[in-house]
Parts: C-alpha cells; structure tokens; sequence
C-alpha cells in the first residue's frame, strides 16, 4: 500500500518567516479592506470569508501539497482573522479581553475534538480529508486569536506595536528554547503554541507599519505595505519550494 502524501510543507526556519509574513500580510491587508477603502469589518469579514473558502477548496481538493494553494489559504485565515477580530472586538463591543478570552477556548476546544475525533493531533504529515479540516479549522480559529491578542497586547495593556511585537517575539524565543532544550513537551504542542503566537507578532509588525505617527506607527500605508510584504512572501514560498525540490532530487538520488 502507497503511503498518503503529506498536504502540507515542511516545518522549517523559512516555514515560520513566510507564516510571520503572511500573518503580517493579513493585518494590513485586513485593515486596507476594512479602513482605507471604508468598507468595514462586517463587509470586509464576508470578502474575505468568500476568498478563504475559495482557497480552502482548491487546498482540499487537491491530491498533492500545492505551495500556493496552501500559503493562499494561510493569508485567507489571517485577513478573515484581523477583520473578524475587530469585528468582534469594535463593532459588537466584547472588547479583547472577552473576545480573546472566547476565542482562546475556541482554539482549545477544536484541538480537542480533533483528538477525540482522530486520536491524535498532527502537524507535520496531514494526509487525509478529516485532518485537513481540523488541521485548518484550528488556523482560521488560531489566527482570529492572535489579532485580538496582538490588540490587546499593544493598546489595552498601553506597551505600544513595536514593544508588543518585542514580546511575541520573546516567547516565540521561549517556544524555540523549548523545542531545542526540552523533550518532555510533545512537540504538537509547542507548534500550536509558536502558530498562534505568530500572529500577534504579525499583528502588531503590521499596524506598526501602518498605522499613524501619533499611534506610533510608520505611517507607511496599508495598500503599499500590503503589496510589499506579499511580495517578500512569494520569495520566501520561491525560496523554500526551491529547497524542497534539491531536497527531494537528492533523496531519489541515494
């Protein structure tokens, strides 16, 4: 019997700067929507909820790992998270506290009945139709999260974009210490974990470069930041399909 390929790409160094880029990506994008061309967040969020499950059936149905299918997806969930978020956060009034509170046991609650419905939870060899559901469900889910935190993080807590993106960072540096350092922690766990702290760090490199002077931002433009850093991911998704590609040449190779 064949073994079933996997569906999604390797967990590397250059996994996780594309998904910081795309978490990124997804703020800006997200408000550009929602802010710059007035649309706003109920609008914006339905846009994009249409763009994700485009994305969503063209990842599900195809029978291989497809690199723009599955980043294409990855930046759904992210402007679906950021618009969905403020959604919640602004127009419906549960402020981040309450919103994060929510969708943090949201996250929880789809990692449980992913395990209960599979009897494990996966990252790195998702193969069949039922994981790549949970295994999505968990993203849009996760990055809708990591908005509100990043919100949260700079405005409620008054540290500011650029010290709340310093402190994503820090425990991003935590994850990783405890990748290398500890065995005693499953290593699914400290992926979810690095995933959703991932986009509070693009949620708030985002509005630092966007948002105005006096909210001590960049005030670089959100339509222009938007395509810069779209452009940055596809080399990086180049890059790392690139690598894949020798790495799978010299496999067949030996």
């Amino acid at each position: 019997m064949s073994k079933a390929i996997s569906k999604v790409p390797p967990v590397i160094f250059m996994f996780w700067v594309i998904k910081i880029l795309a978490t990124t990506v997804g703020e800006t994008g997200g408000d550009a929507l929602s802010m710059t061309l007035g649309l706003g967040y109920a609008v914006a969020s339905l846009i994009f909820l249409a763009f994700f499950a485009v994305t969503l059936v063209m990842q599900v149905t195809s029978r291989r790992y497809h690199p723009f299918f599955y980043w294409a997806v990855v930046v759904a969930t992210t402007t679906v998270g950021t618009t969905l978020s403020d959604y919640l956060d602004r127009t419906a009034g549960l402020g981040y506290v309450t919103s994060s509170t929510f969708l943090f046991c949201a996250v929880l609650a789809v990692l449980l009945a992913w395990h209960l419905a599979v009897g494990r939870i996966r990252f790195e060899d998702i193969s069949t139709r039922k994981e790549e559901v949970f295994y999505w469900a968990t993203i849009l889910v996760s990055n809708t999260l990591g908005t509100a935190l990043g919100d949260f993080m700079a405005t409620s807590t008054g540290l500011g974009f650029e010290r709340g993106a310093l402190v994503f960072a820090a425990l991003l540096a935590i994850i990783a210490a405890a990748h290398y350092g500890s065995k005693k922690i499953p290593p699914a766990v400290l992926f979810w974990a690095a995933y959703v702290l991932t986009r509070p760090l693009g949620a708030t490199l985002g509005d630092t470069l966007t948002k105005a002077h006096r909210e001590g931002g960049l005030a670089l433009g959100r339509i222009a930041s938007s395509l810069g850093i779209a452009a940055l991911m596809a080399a990086g998704i180049f890059l790392m399909t690139r690598w894949e590609g020798r790495r799978a040449s010299s496999s067949a190779a030996i």
